[in-house]
């Protein structure tokens, strides 16, 4: 897609074209005038300096006319050339693409291995469908028809967060809360952050607001601020999902997870979602965070407290490791989900997902079910 210029006024307005056209004119003006000052004064001082070495004083006409044995120095002007460019730091480099340091040990691509499965069968896991895989080694440890197509519900959202932080350049630019969005939320009766129409949020809330209260709000506000439409953010989240080579069997529709029956993946897709989240930093961090306070505003002046349920609530269970990142989901088709990324007591990293549990503490409590049969 074709990058859109992102200039904007200090209230966070983009410009007009011809505001662009004229600040970008303005800008091309004042660096001429630097270079050329820069020019003028090298022109000046090499001037000086062959004035200097031209005129004699007496005693140098005297040395001129008596040449003694001494050789004479010659002296060489090097012309500098002034650019006022940085070359440090590479151009057009998206500081938000770094690499988390668990990535490293993951293994490369988005194909575990379905060699040896073991059929995830224990009684403790109520829910119909689980997958587990260890990503050290890209193997499926255990499965419950982990391939068989489900709506995502709210999982959706690692991807709205991945596709959004891959594209963002500023962390503290604002978008302001649209009435259209606002009836939306309310209409479908969608979990929220509580942002109010004509608050202008930040981006770093929108990402925080998406992952731990499962703001619909959040996540609506990131899709238009990156892509202008919904539709069109849709459309790059399609293209991930390609990208990460799993289009054949993932398909959406939305960035929140609204029930559709075009709007589907497999619990092994969602898991390598997560992966592919867990693997870029700012992903990382966001889906790691149990609180936040999104920033002062006008409509919140102490900011909206939010948090990651799943994460508080499994922290003091025995998962045989730490689990470090979730995302949960609910629609009537595919009960409450949830994906959950642990590090285990020797190191090792797996994806645990889960769906069709008939409540949020069952989902979790498969997930501690799967971790401690699976992961001693």
């Amino acid at each position: 897609m074709e990058k859109k210029a992102n200039y904007r006024k200090k209230d966070g307005q983009r410009l007009t074209v011809s505001e662009y056209k004229s600040r970008r004119k303005k800008e091309i003006i004042f660096h001429l005038s630097l270079l050329g000052a820069g020019v003028l004064a090298l022109i000046f001082t090499v001037f000086l300096i062959i004035s200097k070495l031209t005129s004699k004083s007496p005693v140098e006409a005297e040395a001129a006319e008596n040449p003694t044995e001494e050789a004479t120095a010659e002296i060489t002007v090097v012309e500098t050339i002034i650019d006022d460019t940085d070359s440090s730091e590479p151009e057009n480099i998206n500081p938000f693409l770094e690499k988390s340091e668990d990535a490293q040990s993951f293994f490369e691509g988005y194909e575990p291995s379905a060699d040896s499965i073991a059929y995830l069968g224990s009684e403790e896991v109520i829910s119909k469908n689980a997958v587990l895989i260890n990503l050290d080694e890209g193997k499926v440890v255990a499965s419950r028809d982990g391939d068989v197509r489900i709506n995502p519900a709210s999982m959706t959202k690692i991807l709205t967060l991945l596709v959004a932080a891959e594209h963002i350049e500023d962390l503290d630019d604002t978008y302001e809360m649209t009435q259209e969005i606002g009836d939306f939320v309310f209409s479908k009766d969608c979990s929220q952050v509580g942002f109010s129409v004509g608050e202008k949020v930040t981006v770093r809330d929108m990402l925080y607001g998406t992952i731990l209260p499962s703001g619909a709000d959040a996540a609506m506000c990131l899709a238009e601020y990156i892509a202008g439409s919904q539709e069109e953010f849709v459309a790059m989240m399609n293209d991930k999902l390609e990208e990460l080579g799993i289009s054949d069997t993932a398909h959406f529709t939305n960035c929140v997870g609204i029930y559709n029956e075009d709007h589907y993946c497999t619990l092994t897709d969602m898991a390598m979602i997560l992966k592919a989240a867990e693997e870029n930093k700012l992903c990382h961090e966001v889906l790691n965070a149990r609180k936040y306070t999104t920033s002062a505003t006008t409509e919140h002046p102490e900011g909206i407290l939010i948090s990651n349920w799943f994460l508080r609530r499994i922290e003091d269970k025995d998962t045989h490791g730490e689990v470090i990142g979730a995302k949960t989901g609910f629609v009537n088709q595919s009960g409450c989900c949830g994906a959950s990324y642990q590090i285990s007591n020797d190191g090792t990293h797996y994806i645990c997902v889960t769906a069709d549990a008939y409540s949020s503490w069952r989902c979790i409590y498969d997930h501690v079910a799967i971790y401690d049969e699976y992961t001693k």
